[in-house]
């Protein structure tokens, strides 16, 4: 396990494979996500015609995320589509985590306090409850 976490078994090219194929596999997986959420959402409102003149604004639960799954294990459209958001924003923050532990292995130590500081505005921003 130490070789595991050391600079040597990690080479710079493979780091940089690693955080590409998650963001590949991240963006294909919440693609897939809101496709197959959205024909859900399409074969069961479809028909249906919308009314402009009203605003009805967000449905409860779609704003947080247990909300979301309980959405999702009930096979509603709207869930999984926002589940599949929900993926698509998480996948630039792994790459961030990943940097970080990449930076750290290097003994970049610059890098990572920029790094962690990035993560923790966007955890913040995300978390802080500010924004409405």
């Amino acid at each position: 396990m130490k070789q595991l976490f050391s600079k040597h078994y990690w080479a710079d090219k493979d780091i940089q494979q690693l955080i590409g194929k998650q963001l590949r596999i991240g963006v294909i997986t919440s693609s897939i996500i809101v496709f197959i959420g959205g024909m859900i959402y399409l074969y069961r409102h479809g028909h249906e015609i919308p009314d402009y003149r009203t605003f009805t604004g967000v449905r409860e639960g779609l704003d947080n995320l247990p909300g979301i799954l309980k959405g999702v294990l009930a096979n509603q459209g709207r869930d999984i589509i926002q589940l599949g958001v929900v993926l698509l924003i998480a996948t630039p923050i792994i790459r961030i985590t990943l940097s970080v532990i990449t930076f750290f292995l290097e003994k970049d130590y610059l890098y990572v306090v920029i790094t962690l500081i990035v993560l923790s505005v966007i955890t913040f921003s995300m978390l802080g409850g500010l924004g409405g």
